[in-house]
């Protein structure tokens, strides 16, 4: 889900079920550095050139389908993405805008590189804060050694550090009067169901972006993107996109949920080296062997995948970074779906309740979202 300034909506190339988008921009943060005397300017420089870099390379999909040199494999996807949009805007609800009506080819792998960080004895992440899209839990890069250049001072401060690639962010609609934001050679390649769910998970941030809730913003952009992600394929997707679809989001709600596990355990021994002040080696012994037993776990879901390889390089890298980023993407959107449900799945009414939500304050929005859960669950 912000860009490189700030809050980049997440995705992983081969394993986006462990974490899902980030969302950003870059023109605004520039001016807001300029206006508050940010002493941090190189960031927002590289930030607003990598998006303006970007944005030259993006050209509208009509031309792409156009040119003769492009493949057919290419067109294939770009006009297959063109059918989503505009499913996105008659059936979803979301916004009919410039953004993802363009393509751009960056010749790289990802679009941006995201940092996060954690104590080493904390799930809560390190933030930074922007003028205008508040605070939130990473810091996102156009340049792959500027973002592990990061990591490492970082690292070198204690923290445990984590650096991922991220196919695709999202400018909250503020650049469309620009072109909006283009598809990308990052993720147009995705399986039917997940290139669906990335481009609404991208415009449900137009709907909505709420200020300093980085959990807030991802939950319901994710929840928008999993329920009409099934709906396209329901309505629209072939018999073997589903089977694909479906077997791909069994192995991503195990692994979720395997991840949930481990961050209420770890979450409870850091909580009981608080409260009962237990010495680090002793927490550290239970820490370690709470993420021992998440990757010999892991290796038994693995096997019963058949071998699929699609999470490994994450579990190998996993700390208390990774597993608290991916928590903003996981945590609410049980209690977004119920809402859905008890919307009547009416996607109008539930965009109305959910900006109803966004004006209370943090503690009360996400407390009245938990009580929705439990009522759909206890009914």
């Amino acid at each position: 889900m912000p860009t490189a300034m700030g809050s980049i909506l997440e995705y992983t190339a081969t394993s986006r079920c462990a974490w899902a988008r980030g969302g950003a921009w870059a023109g605004a943060l520039l001016v807001a550095g300029l206006l508050t005397g940010c002493a941090d300017m190189g960031y927002y420089l590289q930030s607003v050139g990598g998006h303006l870099q970007l944005m030259q390379a993006a050209r509208p999909v009509p031309q792409w389908l156009a040119d003769e040199e492009v493949s057919p494999v290419l067109k294939e996807r770009l006009a297959l993405a063109q059918r989503m949009r505009q499913f996105a805007v008659s059936r979803l609800g979301l916004p009919d805008n410039a953004s993802y009506k363009g393509y751009a080819d960056l010749q790289r792998r990802s679009v941006v590189w995201n940092v996060v960080a954690a104590p080493e004895l904390s799930l809560t992440l390190k933030t930074w804060c922007f003028a205008v899209t508040g605070c939130v839990g990473y810091r996102g890069y156009f340049s792959e050694s500027e973002a592990r250049a990061q990591a490492a001072h970082l690292k070198a401060q204690g923290l445990e550090v984590s650096v991922y690639g991220v196919p695709a962010y999202s400018t909250l609609g503020w650049m469309n009067w620009a072109g909006g934001d283009p598809l990308l050679n990052t993720f147009i390649h995705y399986p039917e169901g997940e290139l669906a769910r990335m481009i609404f998970h991208e415009l449900a941030h137009q709907i909505l972006y709420v200020k300093d809730d980085t959990l807030f913003n991802e939950s319901f952009a994710t929840a928008v993107e999993r329920l009409g992600g099934e709906r396209w394929l329901a309505e629209q997707g072939s018999q073997a996109a589903r089977r694909d679809y479906a077997e791909l989001d069994a192995r991503r709600r195990q692994f979720r949920s395997l991840c949930l596990a481990t961050r209420q355990r770890l979450a409870h021994i850091y909580k009981q080296n608080e409260l009962q002040a237990l010495d680090t080696p002793t927490t550290l012994a239970m820490k370690n062997e709470a993420m021992q037993v998440f990757r010999d776990d892991y290796a038994k879901l693995r096997a019963s995948w058949n071998g699929y390889a699609g999470y490994d390089i994450w579990v190998a890298g996993a700390n208390n970074a990774a597993l608290g980023a991916q928590a903003a993407y996981d945590e609410l959107v049980p209690a977004f779906e119920a809402l859905f449900v008890r919307e009547g799945r009416d996607w109008p009414r539930f965009y109305d309740v959910v900006r109803q939500l966004a004006n209370q304050p943090a503690v009360q929005r996400t407390e009245a979202l938990q009580k929705i859960r439990m009522e759909r669950t206890s009914g």
